[in-house]
């Protein structure tokens, strides 16, 4: 309860700051909070200067448990529209949007689309039963992405119609970008045979993922990184590596390694030879922007290299595809190089 209030009194404080100020600028502004949600508003609003863009969180920030500081209040205040995941990724905004709704700012989910086409999985728990909740990490399939794509294309045109022919072309462009990503990206994960294709991470981020390319799912804690693994969920992936014979586990970029590594170790004691992938998985949070990991369309890219790196390492079969030439960004020379024993 003190902190909905401490909350409440911050937004109207930034309120009457928003009200005070001369409201000069001609350019309109719209907030992102997650490290997609900002990606796909610069790639949207490419060659415009209509729109001015605040992201609120940076690389590797964890969005379960970020929480909205005093700067955060203020510039979602002063904001026409403000962006975001949705299915409760942004935990610890819930009430601040609510808030934010009452005062006429629009509140933009990008999720919107992809659960109006029913395209949303339910959570699950180790033992496969479902959870009664809706998995947010939806961007994991390019396909889901092109339908937001293209709903945060139509909602920017009504938003600011004298760009809405930019937002629309920009739309298409991107979404034929994704069709080449995926393309790539599933040709060269389903060259890997079926019953070798299990993908154990953290936390259970990556469920879209697999239904896209043909993948199962494990992972040590549940949905969100609020959640605690314990003693019993890290020997029931355990038994479950050891029982699949999988050779390959894999941190996340914005999780602590310790539980991977409490099971790589409690692996290895009962004679397998699993290993941690040879980098970091992107999950709930992108890259530098820049980088090309800070690009949708390179993390990705990069967590399904990884992943294919990482299994060849370990001796599985799998034919990794040459990158089209048309697809940006263009991956970094180094990335096709592994040392295998690094």
């Amino acid at each position: 309860m003190r902190k909905r209030v401490l909350l409440l009194a911050l937004i109207a404080w930034s309120l009457i700051f928003t009200l005070a100020s001369n409201g000069a600028e001609d350019r309109r502004k719209i907030v992102a909070t997650t490290t997609q949600a900002a990606d796909l508003m610069r790639i949207l609003t490419a060659g415009l200067d209509s729109i001015e863009l605040t992201a609120l969180m940076g690389a590797g920030v964890d969005p379960h448990l970020y929480q909205p500081t005093e700067s955060d209040i203020v510039a979602m205040n002063q904001a026409e529209m403000v962006v975001y995941s949705g299915l409760h990724l942004e935990g610890q905004f819930d009430t601040v949007f609510a808030a934010l709704g009452e005062q006429g700012i629009k509140i933009y989910a990008l999720s919107a689309p992809v659960r109006e086409a029913g395209f949303i999985i339910g959570g699950f728990d180790l033992s496969d039963t479902l959870v009664n909740v809706d998995d947010p990490h939806f961007w994991f399939d390019p396909r889901n992405w092109q339908l937001t794509v293209q709903d945060l294309a139509d909602t920017l045109a009504e938003f600011d119609p004298a760009n809405a022919d930019a937002y629309q072309a920009n739309a298409a462009a991107y979404i034929e970008q994704l069709d080449l990503l995926y393309a790539w990206a599933d040709a060269g994960l389903r060259s890997i045979a079926e019953g070798q294709r299990y993908l154990v991470t953290s936390h259970d981020a990556f469920q879209y993922f697999g239904a896209a390319f043909g993948w199962r799912m494990q992972a040590i804690q549940g949905l969100s990184t609020e959640d605690e693994a314990g003693v019993g969920d890290i020997q029931q992936t355990v038994d479950f590596v050891i029982a699949n014979e999988i050779p390959v586990l894999f941190v996340e970029s914005s999780i602590p390694p310790d539980t991977i590594e409490a099971v790589i170790e409690a692996v290895r004691a009962q004679g397998g030879q699993a290993r941690i992938g040879l980098r970091e998985l992107y999950g709930d949070a992108m890259d530098e922007p820049g980088s090309f990991g800070g690009a949708y369309v390179g993390m990705l890219a990069q967590n399904a290299l990884t992943i294919m790196q990482s299994y060849r390492c370990m001796g599985v079969a799998v034919e990794i595809q040459d990158w089209p030439q048309a697809l940006m960004p263009q991956p970094p020379e180094g990335i096709w190089n592994v040392d295998c024993d690094a």
